[in-house]
């Protein structure tokens, strides 16, 4: 996008836009499965877990602090798994990161089917592959080494969205926080969706509504591949 030039600038919904809202929406629905259908597990927000994590050891609740560690982990994981497949076998894929956290939300319905006593509520084990594939959803945007949209940490979004809206007041232009807007209003879109669904999809079979969500984000990502292969430069 280039918002400083006043004279052909660059249409707002263009594919980057539209692949970034589809993931977006994607880790919002995969977020409200997974906290409707266990014992309150954040797949997408890390900076809760790890307050959970630090408050349960002082609480003295050792399972709370044990279970909010590893999603942590299992999180990192999937960033670092989809960074390595990104450098050696997916560069300029955004498709290949939503591939793998298909693949790790796959590995969680079978996981919870193949439990001897399925319950209502998603246990620990599931559970930590689908954080793992939200962490390789974070993978999905990198420029010159570093993710350049957050796919599941709306925390800085909105930072950056309040920034625009400063920028704006100040003599810039709309373009200044639309994006972010647009982020997190996807974001939000998906966790309502996620939400309805939850109503009527009781526990394990909501990770099959999940599985099959990011297999549609998946293949729309993999049909724009040639697309945004064209638009991005050699270098990142």
């Amino acid at each position: 996008m280039t918002p400083n030039s006043e004279d052909s600038p660059e249409p707002f919904w263009n594919l980057e836009t539209r692949l970034a809202s589809a993931l977006l929406i994607l880790a919002g629905f995969v977020g409200a499965a997974a906290y409707t259908h266990s014992e309150g597990y954040f797949v997408t927000f890390m900076t809760g877990n790890t307050e959970r994590a630090v408050i349960g050891g002082f609480l003295g609740d050792h399972t709370l602090a044990f279970g909010a560690f590893t999603l942590i982990v299992s999180f990192l994981a999937g960033v670092l798994v989809a960074s390595l497949c990104r450098r050696h076998w997916w560069r300029n894929h955004p498709h290949g990161a939503t591939m793998l956290a298909t693949a790790a939300l796959t590995v969680a319905a079978v996981v919870d089917s193949a439990a001897y006593e399925r319950e209502a509520d998603l246990s620990l084990i599931p559970i930590l592959f689908v954080a793992f594939a939200m962490g390789s959803l974070n993978t999905s945007f990198v420029k010159n080494g570093e993710v350049s949209i957050p796919v599941t940490y709306v925390t800085g979004t909105l930072v950056k969205l309040a920034q625009g809206v400063e920028r704006h007041l100040a003599g810039g232009t709309h373009r200044e926080w639309l994006g972010y807007a647009v982020q997190w209003l996807s974001f939000v879109l998906g966790a309502l969706i996620g939400g309805l669904v939850s109503l009527v999809v009781e526990g394990g079979d909501m990770l099959y509504a999940a599985v099959i969500a990011s297999a549609i984000v998946a293949a729309y990502t993999w049909r724009a591949d040639l697309s945004w292969v064209r638009r991005q430069t050699p270098q990142e």
